[in-house]
This record gives structure tokens, sequence and C-alpha cells, in this order.
């Protein structure tokens, strides 16, 4: 199935927007829809995207306000490949001091456990719904979120320089 035909297939049934202009192409989903497109992407016999092969999460910064989690998809019997985008404010609309807020993915694949636990880690990101969402790559108790673009490092973590 060629790229312009699963949009045109998914489009049908979600909010989805296709972006070509890229090396990758790839589309943009709305947060609500996540899991329930994530279930069809894995479930439809048309399309079984069986695999969830990398989340990665980027702050955009301050100036645009906004983060995004990427999702990379691939069907092993069907040889094809998707990249979902869903861009997400960068503070919590409900409550500026909270993450932002993603469903999780780990009830559909069962991978989206770790990637969302280092995208959690390392970028800041809240992963409503996730069995067992705590730091993966980081001490317990670090503060902050390091791969933020308003991340401050800290001097001294425990006694020991971090410079």
């Amino acid at each position: 199935m060629t790229f312009s035909e699963l949009h045109t297939y998914l489009a049908e049934r979600f909010t989805v927007e296709a972006v070509t202009a890229n090396f990758l192409p790839y589309l943009t989903v709305q947060a609500e829809e996540l899991v329930a497109l994530g279930q069809f992407l894995r479930n439809d016999e048309r399309l079984f995207f069986d695999l969830l092969a990398c989340v990665t999460a980027i702050d955009n910064g301050l100036e645009k306000n906004t983060m995004e989690v990427i999702y990379n998809l691939t069907s092993i019997p069907y040889g094809h490949d998707l990249m979902l985008k869903l861009t997400i404010p960068r503070q919590n609309p409900a409550d500026a001091q909270a993450l932002p807020n993603v469903p999780s993915l780990s009830g559909v694949w069962r991978t989206a456990d770790w990637h969302e636990r280092e995208a959690f880690d390392l970028v800041g990101i809240h992963f409503t719904g996730h069995p067992d969402l705590r730091r993966i790559l980081l001490p317990t108790d670090w503060e902050g979120h390091p791969l933020r673009t308003d991340y401050q490092e800290p001097d001294r973590y425990h006694g020991i320089s971090t410079k």
C-alpha cells in the first residue's frame, strides 16, 4: 500500500493529515484519536502494523511552545512503514506546572512501554495510562528532563560534578 493510499484509507476514519514535503512522508494525528488509531493500524487486516519500532520526543523550544511525539511503525508481513507525528503544547493546558500529556500506546504495542519511559525521562512528556511511567535512564531523584531546550544542568549531583 502506498503512502497516498494509506492516507486516504485512514482519513476516512480518523483526523489525519499527510505531510509529504519532507524526505520521509508522515501523517499528523490528534492526541484524542491516538489509541484508537493505533489499535486500528495494528488490527486492520489490510494494514497489520505489528511493530512499533521507535517513539521519539522532540522539544521545539519556548518560541514555538510545542513538543512532538513521533511514532515509527512497520508491518512486517506487508513490508510497509508509517511515521505518525503528534504535536502537543509544551505545557499542560490544565496545569502549567504539570508535564504535557499524550495517551500511552503501551496497551497497543508492548514496545511502547520502554520508548515512552525514555521520552518521559529525557523530554518530560507524561504518557497517560502507561502502566509504569518512571525514569529509565536517569536516577530516580534526578530533577528535570535534560533534552528540554530550557533544561538547566545542575553543577553537582550528590556531591559529584556534572560538568
